[in-house]
């Protein structure tokens, strides 16, 4: 794997600790009550925090229910 693909997934994984972190913020305990309560599939959840490949679609819906722009969620990474 190239330098560039190894810190891409670095990224990835950042962005995905930061929804995690998001997440529990808001008190839920568990991804799947969090997904289940925003209308959310529970296995594309799932892959999210996992830092799997998300749309830009389904980062922006995550971001929305966290009332964050890209600019403020992007600010610190």
């Amino acid at each position: 794997m190239e330098k560039q693909d190894k810190e891409i997934d670095k990224t990835i994984l950042l962005i995905a600790e930061k929804i995690k972190a998001l997440r529990i913020e808001k008190g839920f305990t568990s991804y799947e009550t969090f997904a289940f309560t925003h209308e959310i599939n529970r296995v594309q959840y799932y892959r999210i925090e996992r830092g799997q490949n998300i749309t830009l679609k389904t980062l922006i819906k995550v971001l929305k229910i966290h009332n964050l722009t890209v600019q403020e969620f992007f600010k610190d990474l």
